[in-house]
């Protein structure tokens, strides 16, 4: 229990959600950057031992492609009521009754998030903003969905979501979105790629489904600039190495 616990924890970002608390701090530069991430503290150890860890570059060289590959059954059907400002990220929690149904398991949706610029890349290719659907399973399996998003108009949905975002860190603020919008930030083609990988902060635990969206939604630069001024930098960990793994589609 105790390690699907700290999984929790750090997916969740905000430590309200579970009534836990960072001990240690880590974060996107400086001392706490991703690149020291492993040696803050022994339990962030994974972060540079791990021989799975995310994010990763999708390439030609690490695709393979199957006929076998299970599209991903959506059920978004419940809404959103909270957008959280957890000083790493623009968090919004989604009320319980979501979710995706994936080698025959379901994964409840417990929120989404955003990282400016992407964190995965495609062909060495990073993107203005990445957003992360976080899903667990009852077992305590996690999967997360991720959608890139390129430049072009400005997106309605992200809108609504950065009007209620809070600018400091460590608030938060209601916000209705309904499961109709937060169907409508993803393509209507979810083909994807899809790897084993880990969680892109720590304390960077492996064992993690990624499945990263083939097709884009749009964002404006004025969007994008605008989420990055609230968080104050970039807040992408850098692509980490595939190893032996090998990326499905």
């Amino acid at each position: 229990m105790r390690f699907k616990r700290v999984i929790f924890t750090s997916l969740m970002t905000a430590a309200t959600l579970f009534g836990a608390s960072h001990t240690t701090h880590w974060g996107y530069t400086g001392h706490g950057a991703p690149e020291n991430w492993g040696d803050l503290t022994p339990d962030y150890a994974t972060c540079k031992l791990g021989g799975s860890q995310s994010p990763i570059n999708i390439s030609k060289d690490v695709i393979v492609a199957t006929t076998g590959l299970e599209p991903i059954d959506f059920h978004y059907v419940t809404k959103a009521n909270e957008v959280i400002n957890n000083g790493h990220s623009i968090q919004v929690n989604v009320a319980s009754g979501s979710y995706i149904k994936i080698d025959g398991k379901e994964f409840e949706l417990k929120q989404f998030h955003f990282h400016t610029p992407s964190e995965n890349q495609i062909e060495g290719e990073n993107f203005p903003l990445e957003a992360h659907f976080v899903h667990a399973a009852k077992d305590g399996s996690l999967a997360v969905v991720a959608l890139m998003f390129e430049d072009g108009k400005s997106n309605e949905i992200i809108e609504k979501v950065w009007s209620k975002m809070p600018k400091e860190a460590n608030k938060s603020a209601k916000i209705e979105l309904s499961a109709n919008m937060i169907n409508q930030l993803l393509p209507t083609d979810k083909k994807y790629y899809r790897f084993d990988g880990s969680l892109t902060t720590p304390p960077c635990s492996e064992g993690v489904r990624w499945f990263v969206l083939k097709d884009y939604a749009t964002i404006s630069k004025e969007e994008v600039a605008e989420f990055l001024h609230t968080m104050h930098h970039p807040n992408n960990r850098p692509v980490q190495p595939v190893n032996a793994r090998k990326v499905l589609q």
